[in-house]
This record gives structure tokens, C-alpha cells and sequence, in this order.
């Protein structure tokens, strides 16, 4: 039998600096906002090249947020793709907002950038790329569109943390990014 994932052997030649990480937070007993979680947020930034990160529980938190800090809500529409997990497409229907869904590049398994622009409609509050195995979205594109129909793009890169275009990271092209250190996502 060919096991699923082995989550212990992933970190065993970390072992060592992660159990004293955990250690420094179980004795400092600031379980959130300390500041082992401030350097991450910052160290994160910097990777990414951006002015803020935030961190939260989970990528689906990350989704509502950003949807929430970009405006979106009931009677808006957000075009994203349905080959995602189910929080990108639930996110936008916990907003009071209709998912728009949009085909995929066969190329990159991502949003295709002219299946958005044919999308988007006066009620367009959001876009929500999904940068999927690595693979980013056609990012430049989509954040042109985005910018040309005043419209906001939330980029799920939860399962393409560290992958670039063009040179640039992916989360730094839109309006807000939501990434992961969940241990299946691709890191």
C-alpha cells in the first residue's frame, strides 16, 4: 500500500529547530499575536514584496477577509474558477455575493484571463484568480482587467506560496492575496 502523506518524516531534519520554536511560544505563552507570528508576518511580506501580511487561522478565513476588505457583498458578483477547493467559490456566497465561474487554461489548470474579461458585468465587484499546483493565473492580465473595470482582485495563491510571474511573486499583483502553510499545500 502506497501511503497518503507522511506528515512526521516532511519536518524530522527540522525536528530540533521547530521543537524549540514551539518551545519559545509555550513559554512566552502568546499563543497569538507574538512575536514568533510578527516575524513571520514580516518575513512574509518582504518574500512577497508587499507593505502588509496578515496572518490568520486558515486560508478560507484569509478569503473572507480579503473579500470583506475589498468590499464585496450582497448582490455583487465575483468571477473566480470551480477547479479550486470549495472555500474559493464559499467565501464568495458567505459574502452575500454570486460566484461568476470561468474556465480554465488547460495550460496552467488558472483562470483564463479572456474568459474574465467576457465576465465581467456592472455588478463585477471582485476577481479571485486561483494560482493552482504552482501554476500561476495570466496575473497581469487579470490585474489590468481589474484595474481598467475598478474592479478588485483577491489572487488565491494558497497552493503556489513562493511561485513567481514574470519575475514578480504571485500575491503581489492584486489588491490582497491569501496564501498557506497548510502541510499539503505545495511549499
Amino acid at each position: 500500500m502506497i501511503p497518503f502523506l507522511d506528515l512526521a518524516r516532511q519536518h524530522a531534519a527540522l525536528r530540533a529547530e521547530l521543537m524549540d520554536a514551539a518551545g519559545r511560544v509555550l513559554d512566552s505563552a502568546r499563543f497569538i499575536l507574538g512575536p514568533e507570528g510578527e516575524a513571520l508576518e514580516q518575513d512574509l511580506a518582504k518574500h512577497v514584496g508587499v507593505a502588509h501580511a496578515i496572518g490568520v487561522a486558515s486560508g478560507t478565513d484569509a478569503l473572507r477577509l480579503a473579500l470583506a476588505a475589498v468590499g464585496v457583498g450582497p448582490g455583487d458578483e465575483v468571477i473566480t474558477t470551480a477547479f479550486s477547493f470549495v472555500a474559493s467559490a464559499s467565501t464568495i456566497v458567505m459574502a452575500g455575493a454570486t460566484p461568476v465561474f470561468v474556465d480554465i487554461d488547460p495550460a496552467t489548470f488558472a483562470l483564463e484571463a479572456e474568459g474574465v474579461a467576457r465576465a465581467i458585468t456592472p455588478r463585477t465587484r471582485a476577481i479571485v484568480p486561483v494560482h493552482l499546483y504552482g501554476h500561476a493565473a495570466a496575473i497581469d492580465r487579470i490585474a489590468e482587467l481589474g484595474r481598467a473595470h475598478g474592479v478588485a482582485v483577491v489572487e488565491d495563491a494558497a497552493q503556489a506560496i513562493g511561485a513567481t510571474y514574470a519575475g514578480r511573486p504571485l500575491g503581489a499583483w492584486g489588491d490582497a492575496a491569501c496564501l498557506s502553510f497548510y502541510p499539503t499545500k505545495n511549499l
